[in-house]
């Protein structure tokens, strides 16, 4: 657009953006017009005759009254910051000035300072349905610094809400595509995912996205009792399984020592001993020893033959009495019948 007045004409700024990854500033600077290319930010931008004019009065202002002046025009900015100035509107040449002292003219000039440090900000929880629709709460953070304070400036308006905004958004984007198990196992994935997301989208604001972390997954109660139980369900087979391994490699083991112990009798007598030793380390008040039975086999049978004897006295003095008892019956019968004979 061009625009005549005071016989001269002159070009609105016209912002062109070309990404072509170099960041020092090419400047290019011509009575008529001033070209500021500034990481691929071109400003194609005339002051005109009025421009000039007004220019040289406020340089003329300075130098009157001077110097009193000179505290309104020398300005200074920290080291992680950069100053951005507009004179008449327009940026100047050299784009971002700073860190130090730099200087402005009262009145055409005026500077808009950038912090140039990292900054992290909080992702409010956001209420999300999974692929497999499930509805969850996930919160992040994100780490961000400005990385061209020329195009901060004058593409976006606000260039912290602008990318606070964004990471919601690409938030919701990208978890929206996952199933709740990819969420909860994949998280540096998605972390990064999101990372070059916002690193493309926020490019042309010249903001650097350096870091994307997901905070933590908040799931529903139901669905946290119902992993819960999942979980544990799992847990109790495992453990079976490993107890019936363990019992098996046992039984194995203990049919191998049956064996060695069956070729030698004196080995079982040993470990007897040996499980009495550390039974009674233990301290016990009451102990229960497993006799052998080969150790009793001798007395068992020395008791049987006692039986055996008992048994055939106890018949014999059983036929004894019954034949005295008989004897009697006898010697009463006789006498019984002498004493008849004798009436």
């Amino acid at each position: 657009m061009e625009t005549q007045g005071n016989s001269s004409s002159y070009k609105t700024p016209q912002l062109k953006y070309s990404n072509d990854g170099d960041n020092s500033a090419d400047l290019a600077w011509d009575l008529g017009q001033c070209h500021v290319r500034s990481n691929g930010y071109e400003v194609d931008s005339g002051l005109g005759f009025c421009g000039w004019i007004l220019v040289m009065a406020s340089i003329l202002f300075t130098v009157i009254t001077f110097p009193i002046s000179v505290w309104m025009c020398i300005k200074i900015i920290k080291e992680y910051e950069r100053a951005i100035i507009f004179r008449l509107g327009r940026i100047l040449k050299g784009g971002a000035k700073g860190p130090g002292l730099f200087f402005v003219l009262p009145c055409t000039d005026s500077f808009i300072k950038v912090d140039m440090r990292t900054i992290s900000f909080d992702i409010p929880p956001q209420e999300i349905l999974t692929k497999d629709s499930v509805t969850i709460n996930v919160d992040g953070v994100v780490y961000y610094r400005v990385q061209n304070a020329t195009l901060a400036v004058a593409n976006v308006t606000n260039a912290d809400s602008a990318t606070r905004l964004l990471a919601q958004t690409t938030l919701r984007n990208v978890l929206g595509t996952k199933s709740l198990s990819e969420i909860l196992s994949d998280r540096e994935e998605i972390a990064r995912s999101m990372q070059v997301t916002l690193d493309e989208a926020t490019d042309d604001w010249g903001i650097k996205v350096e870091r994307v972390e997901i905070k933590d997954v908040k799931l529903p109660v139901q669905l946290q009792r119902a992993m819960a139980a999942e979980a544990e369900a799992a847990r109790e087979a495992r453990a079976k399984v490993i107890a019936a391994e363990g019992e098996m490699n046992a039984s194995r083991a203990l049919k191998e020592a049956s064996m060695v112990i069956a070729e030698s009798p004196a080995a079982l007598q040993l470990r007897y001993l040996q499980t009495l030793t550390t039974i009674a380390a233990e301290k016990n008040s009451t102990i229960v020893f497993p006799l052998p039975i080969n150790i009793l086999q001798g007395l068992l049978e020395r008791i049987n033959k006692r039986r055996d004897g008992d048994s055939v006295g106890k018949t014999k003095t059983r036929q004894a009495a019954t034949s005295i008892e008989s004897d009697i019956h006898k010697i009463w019968d006789e006498a019984v019948e002498l004493k008849c004979q004798d009436h």
